[in-house]
């Protein structure tokens, strides 16, 4: 036994250096393991049928009904109606294809917020600047939600709020819950095609875009342009 002590001593080999391991995840568990019992069920559920190692147990009692794949649960199924009835939206009998039979002089220009803004920082008049740009009479309208967004501003926008009142642009009663006046126009063009929206708005011109036939009038270049209306002469070709 000493001799054996002695050759341990002479032969033994250091001990291994164990460094920790970090962010190491738990074991999976094969889905066949005998080590699941009928309290650990699956209970068909389809995020787990799809995989074929998960990482998680799921325990749950075969009594309770909260859980949707519970094989002893009871799920009753809403009866569905013999005929659903679709709301399919009909295309504007103005429209030819994407062409607006309804715009045509005198225009009707729905005014937002930021244009008079825009207008008034570019020292343009609304009414005469639309004339330089469709070469036609046109009609400037403001609703109650774009006088109620200029009244909020407060003092700083009390030239925009005058500029607003002028007799020559006529106002529209707004019967609309809110004062969102970029709802409110979308809502005035979704219903009445004859109407030209004048906005600076990025987000606004973004949702006019999908509604088709409804040109957008915006100030660039020191004057008023307007897109998607191939009628507009005066406007600066970009």
């Amino acid at each position: 036994y000493n001799e054996y002590k002695s050759y341990l001593r002479i032969h033994r080999m250091g001990k291994v250096k164990k460094t920790k391991k970090f962010a190491l995840t738990k074991r999976m568990i094969h889905a066949k393991d005998p080590r699941i019992n009928k309290a650990t069920m699956w209970c068909g559920c389809p995020a787990v049928q799809k995989h074929k190692y998960t990482r998680f147990l799921l325990v749950v009692n075969s009594n309770d009904s909260w859980w949707p794949y519970n094989a002893g649960a009871v799920t009753e199924k809403k009866a569905k109606p013999a005929t659903e009835v679709r709301h399919v939206q009909k295309p504007s009998s103005a429209l030819f294809f994407k062409y607006n039979t309804q715009l045509g002089p005198p225009y009707h220009v729905l005014i937002d917020t930021n244009f008079i803004n825009f207008s008034i920082r570019n020292k343009l008049d609304i009414c005469s600047s639309m004339l330089d740009c469709l070469y036609a009479k046109c009609t400037a309208y403001v609703t109650d939600c774009v006088m109620g967004e200029l009244e909020k501003l407060g003092a700083k926008y009390r030239v925009a709020l005058r500029v607003a009142k002028d007799p020559r642009i006529e106002r529209l009663v707004c019967t609309h819950k809110g004062t969102y006046a970029d709802d409110c126009l979308v809502q005035r063009v979704q219903e009445h095609k004859c109407y030209i929206v004048a906005t600076n708005d990025k987000d606004l011109r973004r949702r006019l875009r999908k509604i088709p036939g409804v040109p957008i009038m915006y100030v660039v270049q020191k004057r008023y342009s307007i897109e998607r209306m191939p009628d507009a002469f005066g406007a600066p070709r970009t």
